[in-house]
């Protein structure tokens, strides 16, 4: 169960994702955006429309742009596709959902080399942190925490570990 303010987050980091889709789709015709930029739109846009506070704003771009980062970094690792970073069927997302995402991490693998040492200190997830569909594997465990949609990270339920990463699927 979450508690208000994980509910709020959790919101704001869809609202915030949904800005930076918007943006990017609206300028992808003239040139490739500044995906930090359009982050700190969308981040001062929470702030100005009081759905957040600073910090939180702060928090959510923070596990957006962790969360983009990652995407990225797995696409061009592997090749593969988004539906194989989230290890799951990417139907079962809401289709709009997965329209954002796409373009999104699409738009950012342009960004890859300006992300990249950045991508490397923030792929760690930690419990309390909000985070965006996919499967997480506890550190400690192995256990695989699925999110099919934006969710708060909870301890594991195996181990209690509060440390994660992003599990990849094998090939």
């Amino acid at each position: 169960m979450t508690t208000p303010i994980q509910d709020k987050l959790i919101h704001a980091y869809d609202l915030m994702l949904e800005r930076v889709h918007a943006t990017i789709e609206h300028a992808e015709k003239e040139a490739i955006p500044n995906i930090e930029e359009q982050l700190k739109v969308a981040q001062q846009k929470a702030i100005e429309l009081g759905e957040l506070s600073k910090e939180e704003a702060e928090k959510v771009s923070q596990y957006l742009k962790r969360d983009l980062q990652d995407i990225s970094e797995y696409m061009q690792e592997t090749q593969s596709q988004f539906s194989d970073w989230l290890t799951f069927e990417a139907s079962i997302l809401e289709s709009k959902m997965l329209d954002w995402l796409n373009l999104v991490a699409d738009q950012t693998k342009v960004q890859w080399n300006q992300f990249n040492e950045q991508a490397r200190k923030s792929q760690q997830y930690h419990s309390g942190e909000i985070t965006g569909p996919g499967t997480l594997e506890c550190i400690a465990c192995q256990q695989l925490l699925h999110f099919k949609k934006t969710g708060h990270i909870p301890p594991c339920p195996k181990c209690h570990g509060t440390e994660f990463k992003r599990h990849k699927k094998e090939s």
